[in-house]
This record gives C-alpha cells, sequence and structure tokens, in this order.
C-alpha cells in the first residue's frame, strides 16, 4: 500500500516510532487491520511493544521490534541499519515519538528540558526522515513520510507548553519544504496534527488531570481517542491520500 510507479517494488512495511502506546500504537493496529506490515521502534517500554505485536500478529500481519532513543543519532543510524539487514524496504514512516516535558511557564523551562525536546521532535525526527529515504531510494520505493505535529503549532500553548509548539511549528516547516524537494520522485510528506488525545501525555507532563480541564475549550466538546487520529495518520499513509503531499492536516475537534 504505497503510491508506486507501474514496475515499482512492492513493499508492505511501516515504520512508526514510538509506537509501544499512545497514538503510536493505535496507528499501528489500524495500519495492520489494513493490510501493512509493521516495524514497531520503542524506547523503555518493551513489554507494552510486545504487546502491540503480539495484537498485530493476531490480525495476520508481520510485526517487527526495535529499540531505539530517536534523541540520539546513534541509535537512529543503528536502528536503519537493522531494518536493513533484518526486513528490507520500506515503503512508509510515521514520525510519531515526541515529549513535551513538564507543564508551566515558557520563563520556568530550563535549558535540558528545550534541548531534550528539540532533540526528540524535531532532529530526531529528521534525521528518520533522511534514513527512510535513503531506504526509499535503496530499493527504488516511492514511499510517503508521515509527521505527527500538534495543534500546538498554531495555537503557541501558552503558560503550558511554549517550547513544545515552537518545536511542532518546525516540524510542520520541514514537512512542508521536504514534500516539495522530493515530490518528483513520487515520494510524498505530509504532517497530522492532533489535538488533545487521551494518551499518557497528560499525566507525563505533570498535569493527569489536564483532559478535564481543557476539554470544554475544544469545539467537540472532548477529547480525541488514540485511534482517532490513528485512523487520519493511516489514510494520509495509504494510496487513498495520493495526491496530498506538503500539507499538515489538524485532527483537532475544531480547535
Amino acid at each position: 500500500m504505497n503510491d508506486r510507479h507501474p514496475g515499482a517494488p512492492r513493499a508492505n512495511t511501516l515504520l512508526i516510532t514510538g509506537a509501544g502506546r499512545g497514538i503510536g500504537a493505535a496507528t499501528a493496529l489500524a495500519a495492520a487491520r489494513r493490510g501493512r506490515d509493521v516495524v514497531l521502534n520503542y524506547v523503555r517500554d518493551e513489554h507494552a511493544a510486545q504487546s502491540v505485536a503480539a495484537s498485530i500478529r493476531a490480525l495476520g500481519r508481520q510485526a517487527f521490534i526495535i529499540q531505539a532513543d530517536v534523541g540520539r543519532s546513534e541509535d537512529i543510524r543503528r536502528m536503519f541499519d537493522w531494518i536493513d539487514a533484518e526486513v528490507g524496504p520500506l515503503d512508509g514512516l510515521i514520525n510519531n515519538a515526541g515529549i513535551t516535558g513538564p507543564i508551566g511557564s515558557f520563563t520556568d523551562t530550563t535549558d535540558s528540558t528545550i534541548e531534550h525536546v528539540f532533540r526528540v521532535n524535531v532532529l530526531g525526527a529528521l534525521q528518520c526522515a533522511r534514513e527512510a529515504l535513503a531506504n526509499f531510494r535503496r530499493h527504488g520505493v516511492p514511499g510517503v513520510i508521515v509527521n505527527v505535529s500538534s495543534v500546538a503549532a498554531r495555537t503557541g500553548s501558552p503558560g503550558e507548553y511554549v517550547h513544545y509548539a515552537a518545536s511542532k511549528a518546525a516540524l510542520e516547516a520541514f514537512t512542508l519544504g521536504l514534500a516539495k524537494e522530493v515530490a518528483a520522485e513520487g515520494i510524498r510528506v505530509c504532517g497530522l496534527a492532533p489535538g488533545s488525545t487521551l494518551t499518557e501525555i497528560h499525566a507525563t507532563a505533570g498535569e493527569p488531570g489536564r483532559p478535564a480541564r481543557i476539554a470544554p475549550k475544544i469545539p467537540m466538546g472532548r477529547l480525541a481517542e488514540p485511534a482517532e487520529i490513528a485512523e487520519a495518520i493511516v489514510w494520509l499513509a495509504s494510496p487513498a491520500a495520493s495526491y496530498v503531499t506538503g500539507t499538515t492536516l489538524a485532527c483537532a475537534g475544531g480547535l
């Protein structure tokens, strides 16, 4: 399921970063239900990744698991070397891994938090995209990259995580520029900007009760389920979106 030119090699494997839980795990399952094989990247929770893999295999699809911290360039190179050796051609990359850092005023944000957020959300995504492009070209596959942004790139998230919003705005600019650069090769690059979603990200950022606080601000009156975001990502990565590139789709309940 990729946007193939006539005679292009068949490839049907999607790499999803941060696939052990939340939106990444939901995307992996949604992709498997649509006939995709999946490489699941995780950073710490191997048990969670194994659970997602078992669910994918129960659907009759292949699941591969690879530990790598996308905030570390050496881990990214190791991950793609392993994919080349053990998996082969990819036809898609979902740059899903991302972190926010603690919720709070920007003036209280530390240098280390800002650097870590940009290292994972921006540098990691760029480096994964570069390696994915090399994989596509090596195998002659016109693939697709979907960068998971955030509606924060458009709202700025004042008082919560301005630095995170800035990292996602950078990712959206990258999506646009890279899409134009590789379009003639038949490679698509899209973005998906979720609104607030019912995942562990709120508790990790230090406010587990955040969903109840922000739900009234969303026109649809509720947060997204991870599966709702996953459906939009899988659509962008599918032939159904074959003429969509260089744009970031908001999936944010009207926010």
